[in-house]
């Protein structure tokens, strides 16, 4: 089978019928919201982000240090 445009373009149409109706961006962009530069600074949610993923890390850090220990200990009991 040779991939003509007339192909593509059935092909392509069928592809955007499966997407279902596009929104416009002039409808999108009466939905987003918009901030100056000094207010996303006083957002505190990037700073709690950053904070867990540090929490995240030192637990991770703990618990492959007691995952070490529990596999050292299961090579010593091995007959």
């Amino acid at each position: 089978m040779k991939l003509t445009s007339k192909l593509l373009k059935q092909i392509i149409e069928e592809e955007v019928v499966k997407f279902g109706d596009m929104e416009s961006t002039e409808d999108r962009a009466k939905d987003a919201v918009e901030l100056d530069a000094d207010e996303l600074g006083s957002d505190k949610a990037h700073e709690l982000s950053i904070d867990f993923m540090k929490a995240l890390k030192i637990e991770e850090t703990r618990l492959l240090k007691r995952l070490q220990k529990i596999n050292e200990i299961k090579k010593t009991w091995k007959l």
